[in-house]
């Protein structure tokens, strides 16, 4: 999916990897409040991030991971929200269970049911997302080149944002830099 970095729907329902993308990196998910970009996610995901028990001991950056949307939930960002076995059904979720998980799942069907965007860095929940009739899909990526592309974040923020991402052992930084490149495109574009 090819992103349009001048773009980029501000309410977003996140599943679970995209919460640990924008949080990754505090430059990024500063940027995205201050551009008045807002996050919630389903109880699905709270559960995934913060309760479910796990095979082996939470490494520091997971860890990290789970006191900053803790701390930012305090702050009411990243609300969570019920979804019902009917959202899910509403886009034959239910037939697609084997492929994707609940959070993924549910992120989709709770942002088609209050018609704002889901962010996931999941391809295959960006495939079911648009094979439902979901538009409004969005990736950290996207994000970061939007935040580029509107001098959110600047040219020196680059580093920083990949360099938090990378310390919190998250898997986007080739992204980030396509994402980086996209958006002086489309800016020398809009100039010209």
């Amino acid at each position: 999916m090819a992103i349009d970095p001048s773009k980029f729907h501000l309410v977003n329902v996140a599943d679970t990897c995209s919460v640990w993308n924008v949080l990754s990196s505090a430059r990024l998910h500063a940027a995205a409040k201050e551009a008045q970009c807002e996050f919630c996610i389903t109880r699905f995901v709270r559960y995934e991030c913060l309760t479910k028990p796990r095979k082996r001991e939470p490494t520091s950056a997971e860890t990290e991971l789970m006191r900053r949307l803790s701390q930012e939930q305090g702050r009411g960002g990243f609300a969570a929200h019920s979804c019902d076995i009917g959202d899910l059904q509403a886009i034959k979720i239910l037939e697609s269970r084997k492929r994707l998980g609940k959070g993924e799942l549910s992120s989709i069907a709770f942002a088609m049911k209050i018609g704002h965007a889901v962010i996931t860095d999941d391809m295959k929940a960006r495939k079911l997302a648009e094979e439902s009739g979901h538009s409004l899909t969005q990736t950290t990526p996207h994000l970061f080149s939007w935040l580029i592309f509107k001098g959110r974040l600047g040219d020196s923020d680059k580093g920083i944002v990949i360099e938090q991402h990378k310390e919190m052992n998250r898997p986007l930084a080739p992204h980030f830099e396509t994402a980086y490149e996209k958006a002086l495109q489309c800016r020398l574009n809009a100039a010209s």
